[in-house]
């Protein structure tokens, strides 16, 4: 597996709200563009019949100086649903780790690193907010995502070298 170059990972996202921000050496910055409370009832069962995934709500954004061009969001401790601006589409031989940016860790959030494959829009992240209350503005870059190439069978191989201290096997006497 291989890492693309952020420029060459930004041929695979669209969406991007300013890629001279956005793009780094080897990942691309993505960007808030909603965010959801959840309704607090999700299920999950064995076969599928019964899944229903929980419900959202949106959580409006709020203007804190009258001259901001972008509102706020004000985010008490708990879980959200959030949507980025940015949209994914992925070649077959490639897969994507979404992770959370280090300034949404250290304002007190974050969300888990997924893997993703294929094309995905909207792109999405499951927020847990862990300080008391949490300030985002509209279009904060919250998370990374780092695009790797795998090798043509889709299935990552890591060489085993022999080592030259490893013992050696006795041949076997013939009788």
């Amino acid at each position: 597996m291989e890492p693309l170059s952020g420029k060459e990972s930004a041929t695979r996202v669209s969406g991007m709200i300013s890629a001279k921000h956005q793009v780094h050496g080897f990942a691309v910055g993505l960007s808030v563009k909603n965010v959801f409370a959840l309704d607090p009832t999700g299920r999950v069962d064995f076969g599928g019949g019964e899944y229903m995934p929980a419900g959202r709500i949106a959580v409006e954004p709020l203007r804190r100086n009258p001259e901001d061009k972008y509102q706020w969001w004000e985010l008490g401790r708990g879980c959200y649903f959030i949507e980025f601006n940015e949209t994914v589409e992925l070649q077959p031989d490639e897969m994507a780790l979404l992770e959370p940016d280090e300034r949404l860790l250290r304002a007190g959030a974050s969300h888990t690193s997924n893997f993703l494959r294929g094309r995905i829009a909207p792109v999405e992240a499951l927020l847990q907010v862990e300080a008391l209350n949490m300030l985002m503005k509209q279009n904060a870059r919250i998370s990374r995502l780092r695009i790797f190439k795998m090798d043509s069978a889709g299935v990552v191989v890591t060489p085993v070298m022999k080592s030259e201290s490893a013992p050696k096997k006795s041949a076997k006497k013939k009788k």
